[in-house]
């Protein structure tokens, strides 16, 4: 007899098929549109499909994880293994895709960002997947997507990879305040001074890369507003706000980072 047991329960789609971490979105998002914006391209679209059925496979996939290590079996576990081998074949018809009109080089970035994501993916069987070293994890392997679109796209692996190094230089400082914020509107201890280090790196970095002509100067001016923003945020003049708000507010930072380096490819600024 199975050791596993089945447990009624009863449960809504929208629960298993859509991830409930509103921040994950940016994540998933400003690669694409970066990528998607630097270098626009019918095998980089179907790149971005792979990795937005891939990203929304995640979250029923570590649904039945849980489940399944807990040998137990709800109403939900069969419902999420059918959600995600739905999300995997909307993937795996992006990846043929991608193969078919541009070959195997766009997915080279997906093979280095492979241990990151392997990482997130065992944190989440030890439900430990909001942790900071999974999160950085999982952040910094989608970052890889502008890449391998700028590759789809046919650009230089130069460029594709500045776009990699430019989204983590926001996704890595970003998580590490966003952190900090949320631990200071609870009133509990948090660490200014990581987050400061983390944010004058990435500026002083990305002003590195411009000056010697590797990125846009708009991309420099992005990551320091991000770290301007983290500055106020932790400031004695910041105001409390709704977890969602924060959230929102980190979108549109996502979006303006996206806009301004788009801009500057496209300017030469």
């Amino acid at each position: 007899m199975s050791s596993t047991s089945v447990v009624p329960s009863s449960v809504r789609l929208k629960t298993i098929a859509i991830p409930p971490e509103h921040g994950a979105w940016g994540f998933l998002l400003e690669p694409i549109l970066v990528g998607l914006g630097v270098a626009p391209s019918v095998p980089g679209i179907a790149l971005a499909v792979a990795v937005v059925g891939a990203f929304l496979a995640r979250h029923p996939m570590k649904i039945a994880l849980v489940d399944r290590l807990h040998h137990q079996r709800y109403a939900r576990t069969s419902l999420a293994e059918r959600t995600a081998m739905a999300y995997g074949v909307i993937a795996l018809a992006g990846l043929v895709g991608t193969i078919g009109l541009a070959g195997v080089k766009p997915l080279l970035p997906l093979l280095l960002a492979a241990p990151l994501a392997l990482l997130l993916f065992l944190s989440y069987s030890q439900n430990r997947g909001r942790d900071l070293l999974p999160e950085l994890a999982g952040a910094s392997a989608l970052a890889g997507t502008a890449t391998g679109i700028a590759l789809a796209g046919d650009e230089s692996i130069g460029l594709a990879l500045a776009l990699w190094v430019i989204l983590l230089a926001r996704d890595i400082p970003s998580i590490v305040y966003v952190r900090a914020r949320l631990r200071l509107q609870r009133g509990k201890p948090f660490s200014r001074s990581v987050v400061l280090l983390a944010n004058v790196l990435a500026v002083a970095g990305i002003t590195v890369l411009a000056v010697i002509g590797r990125v846009p100067a708009l991309a420099a001016v992005a990551v320091a507003v991000l770290a301007l923003r983290a500055v106020y945020g932790l400031s004695q003049y910041h105001r409390p706000v709704r977890v969602q708000t924060i959230g929102l507010m980190e979108m549109g930072f996502g979006l303006l980072l996206a806009f301004l380096v788009i801009l500057g490819y496209a300017l030469g600024l």
